[in-house]
């Protein structure tokens, strides 16, 4: 159901809040709270917060990058968009589609080998040591002497990777879209 008329003003203001909500999440939960859990929190806490915290944050990401791509898709129909329309609308699709994917693949698994880990970490009385950096060593130790911990470590990290490059991606797709919508503004 596209339309070649001129988005009304209210779809102009949610496309914006939501476009604004979810770079505004995405600023706050990979630049800020996390240095500032990470160094405040010991490792439960700061992992058992993330696992709540980091779920939510993506669906609702999704969420947002989702109605972004339906409100932009209905008021630029194919047969007459530009060039850079159509470029925005790819923007829109791949954010919605990694964001998708990290919410529903990576960050789930990242949460339910964090959750493994915990229990096997608490069981050696590690864990309440605050920031996740600290006491390397025994954490290391921990590594070379259960096989399952080893593994549930390397998968972390490679989970914890992708999900990363996919929340980086989201970012740079709403600072493009950010960027889109200021150079074609009217007036300010």
């Amino acid at each position: 159901m596209p339309t070649d008329q001129e988005p009304t003003y209210t779809m102009k203001l949610l496309q914006l809040l939501l476009l604004s909500t979810y770079w505004g999440m995405q600023i706050w939960v990979t630049f800020i709270s996390s240095f500032i859990m990470d160094h405040n929190l010991n490792r439960h806490t700061y992992g058992f917060i993330q696992s709540r915290l980091v779920p939510f944050y993506l669906h609702l990401g999704s969420a947002c990058a989702f109605f972004n791509l339906t409100i932009y898709a209905v008021y630029h129909p194919r047969d007459i968009m530009d060039d850079r329309e159509s470029f925005q609308i790819f923007i829109f699709f791949v954010s919605v589609t990694v964001a998708a994917v990290n919410a529903q693949w990576f960050g789930q698994m990242t949460s339910e080998i964090m959750a493994d880990m915990h229990l096997i970490e608490q069981a050696c009385g590690l864990g309440q040591d605050i920031g996740l950096s600290s006491n390397r060593e025994a954490y290391a130790k921990l590594c070379e002497s259960d096989v399952k911990y080893k593994q549930l470590s390397r998968r972390l990290w490679l989970y914890r990777l992708l999900s990363s490059l996919c929340n980086l991606c989201c970012i740079c797709c709403n600072f493009y879209s950010l960027s889109y919508m200021a150079e074609n503004l009217v007036k300010l």
